[in-house]
């Protein structure tokens, strides 16, 4: 790790002064920072970073401990595991816990294919496992005194093999909690091993077998590391849930609890305007006790009518620091601090990307005096920083980025834009200005759902926008405006809205060529980008990587339970497709591709690509598409040589349809010759012979 997180870097920062370009490789080798976390006296603070290795198709991760006061580097204390991912692909932030006295670090990490919790001194003269248990860690409470661990487990390693072998001799009951169209043995990776999958929740979460034991809770001597059986009574209070709170207030969907006190800091959801699954803002107030019947509202103005999360409290203070996301600014995030007794409410700190605790929206680190940040801006990858709680004054902690910080900073810096459609709704994009070639307007790449932060590619880092934009092809990158709205019509009617008004308005600038449009997307971009490309003429290429609803969508998912059903009318108005015709007539894409005219780029997970069949193949049937599927992927794809492909496939799929560019790699013959034969078939010719 020590090689790869410095060497590499150094390495990078050595060509960075003599390269322009910015390729796809570099973006995917973006170090990504975990939450960082103070320690108690708040003069060191511990964070966990992670980088793609593609010549192993992994991820390196490792603990660092550095002084809040700056001034010297980071100190790498631990190696960090592999870094554990969700059911989506999304990486599961890991968080550290100090020892009262500071001078370790404990934390849950994936090595040599367990789970265990294991401790790191803070001078980086150590680094130990704690549990040698038989089953994965499921979680840990480290007591007040430092003195013992408590850990719970559920089945061990052994007994969740057996009964996924036992299984497999005996043949699969096929039920609702069998993901139908995935393989049915070890098929997925959940926690770090490839297990046999069933769905876990309503939706399409997904759970190992026996994911269902009861947690066994245990203790370690921290002393003598000697493990013993942990009883309730023994065992500290667990910190205060939403379901633990009076019955009688307004439902919350966050809360903070005071450490070493009894307040609680809430949010709770306002009202759904007509037509909203949600409230599109937050109200903030305080509980004086978990029992308490009445809470205290903030009123000021930074807390009214406001997007508000990442709720925690000041140490040794009557202070909350709340974190507040304004869609007028794209997104961009700002921190203030809540005096509950006094009703004061004071700017901290504002950004005009997002700040916390790295890519998983967690708080920053916090001490009494200062805050230890995450901060990611649309053209500027995440670095460390510490944050003054008083001045708000800001000082760069760690920039392990700062070799693509500075090809970055040798190009155009990324545009706030903000337009209206023609129906008065506002939307925002960060707009990366492509380099100039030749005199004509440059085409445009779009791309739909969420650009918080640093922008790479797009929701699931697929379309590389910085070197898209280097290459001579403007990007957009448009946020949703807030609210999930229920009927899909609208929905994705709001979507494509928002991408027609851009390209009229950037191409009456004469700053694109609205006859050279490209747009790409996953999940919910995927299903705008597909609408756009039914609805209007305004692209030229597309590129999906999720499926939208079709027929298969319904049958794969035919024994699951009434909710999930229920789910599928609440989003998208559909039963079963011989109760409800007309509606997925209307909607899926399967029933219109006759009117997909532009051509298509289908890049999918295993894990869901049976479910867009119904109109990958008639298009591919058709010369009209290309699809690639990525085995053992996700929602979003994890694995780096799989990004880093998706990456340049992309790259070179927009550059072709929109430049007339062809990459003269002969790894790429094959991938042009189809191409063109499909530019020729769309056009009503003969196929082009001859390559570039």
């Amino acid at each position: 790790m020590r090689a790869l997180v410095v060497g590499g870097l150094l390495m990078q920062a050595g060509i960075a002064a003599h390269a322009r370009s910015i390729p796809p490789r570099q973006l995917l080798e973006v170090v990504d920072f975990g939450p960082p976390v103070v320690s108690p006296d708040g003069r060191q603070v511990a964070f966990r970073v992670e980088q793609a290795s593609i010549e192993r198709n992994s991820y390196d991760s490792a603990w660092y401990v550095q002084a809040m006061a700056g001034g010297q580097p980071p100190r790498r204390v631990a190696d960090g595991g592999v870094p554990l991912r969700d059911v989506a692909g999304v990486a599961v932030p890991v968080a550290a816990s100090w020892s009262p006295d500071g001078r370790w670090l404990y934390y849950t990490a994936l090595l040599e294919g367990r789970i265990d919790v294991w401790r790191a001194a803070a001078d980086g003269s150590l680094a130990e496992r704690v549990t040698h248990d038989a089953a994965d860690v499921r979680g840990y409470v480290l007591d007040a005194d430092g003195r013992r661990l408590f850990y719970r487990v559920g089945a061990t390693r052994e007994a969740v093999a057996d009964a996924e072998q036992l299984e497999y001799d005996r043949g699969i009951r096929i039920d609702g909690d069998v993901p139908i169209g995935q393989g049915l043995f070890r098929s997925i990776n959940i926690e770090g091993r490839w297990a046999t999958q069933r769905y876990a929740g309503m939706w399409f979460g997904r759970a190992p077998l026996l994911a269902d034991a009861p947690d066994r809770w245990k203790v370690v001597d921290l002393v003598t590391l000697e493990v013993r059986d942990a009883p309730a009574a023994e065992r500290p209070p667990m910190p205060p849930a939403i379901s633990d709170l009076d019955a009688a207030l307004p439902p919350p969907w966050a809360l903070a609890a005071e450490p070493n006190g009894k307040r609680l800091a809430i949010l709770t959801r306002s009202a759904p305007p007509p037509g909203f699954r949600h409230g599109l803002h937050s109200a903030m107030a305080m509980l004086p006790g978990q029992a308490a019947r009445r809470a205290v509202p903030c009123t000021a103005g930074a807390c009214v009518d406001k997007a508000i999360g990442a709720l925690q409290w000041r140490p040794q203070s009557d202070e909350v620091l709340f974190t507040v996301t304004d869609p007028l600014q794209g997104l961009a995030q700002s921190i203030h601090r809540w005096n509950v007794r006094t009703g004061a409410v004071d700017p901290v700190v504002t950004t005009r990307g997002t700040i916390g605790g790295g890519r998983s929206g967690r708080p920053c680190g916090v001490s009494a005096d200062a805050m230890a940040c995450v901060i990611a801006e649309p053209d500027r990858p995440p670095r460390l920083e510490r944050v003054d709680l008083e001045s708000g004054r800001r000082e760069v902690l760690f920039e392990p980025n700062v070799a693509l910080a500075d090809a970055l900073s040798a190009v155009p810096p990324a545009e706030l834009l903000r337009w209206e459609s023609a129906d008065g709704q506002t939307y925002t994009g960060q707009f990366l200005p492509p380099r100039a070639i030749g005199g004509a307007p440059p085409p445009l790449f779009v791309t739909y759902y969420n650009c918080a932060g640093f922008l790479r590619g797009g929701v699931g880092d697929e379309w590389p926008l910085a070197s898209l934009a280097e290459r001579g092809i403007a990007a957009l990158c448009i946020n949703d405006p807030p609210g999930y709205v229920f009927d899909a019509v609208q929905r994705y009617g709001r979507g494509v809205a928002g991408v027609t008004a851009a390209v009229a308005q950037l191409a009456a600038a004469g700053r694109i060529d609205p006859a050279k449009v490209g747009m790409g997307g996953l999940s919910f971009g995927s299903e705008v980008a597909l609408w756009a490309a039914i609805q209007t003429d305004v692209l030229a290429a597309v590129s999906v990587t999720s499926p939208t609803v079709e027929p298969n969508y319904h049958l794969f998912n035919a024994l699951r339970s009434d909710a999930f059903f229920a789910e599928m009318k609440n989003a998208w108005g559909l039963g079963a497709p011989d109760e409800t015709p007309e509606r997925w007539r209307l909607l899926s894409p399967a029933y219109q591709v006759e009117r997909i005219r532009a051509p298509v780029l289908f890049q999918m997970p295993e894990q869901e690509y049976l479910y867009a069949l119904g109109v990958s193949l008639p298009l591919v049937r058709q010369g009209r598409a290309d699809l690639y599927v990525f085995p053992n992927e996700t929602h979003q794809k994890f694995q780096p040589r799989h990004k880093l492909a998706a990456y340049e496939r992309n790259l070179d799929w927009f550059r072709f349809w929109l430049q007339g560019h062809e990459d003269g790699h002969p790894s790429k013959v094959g991938q042009y010759a189809s191409w063109r034969a499909m530019r020729a078939g769309l056009a009503g010719a003969e196929p082009e012979g001859g390559t570039r």
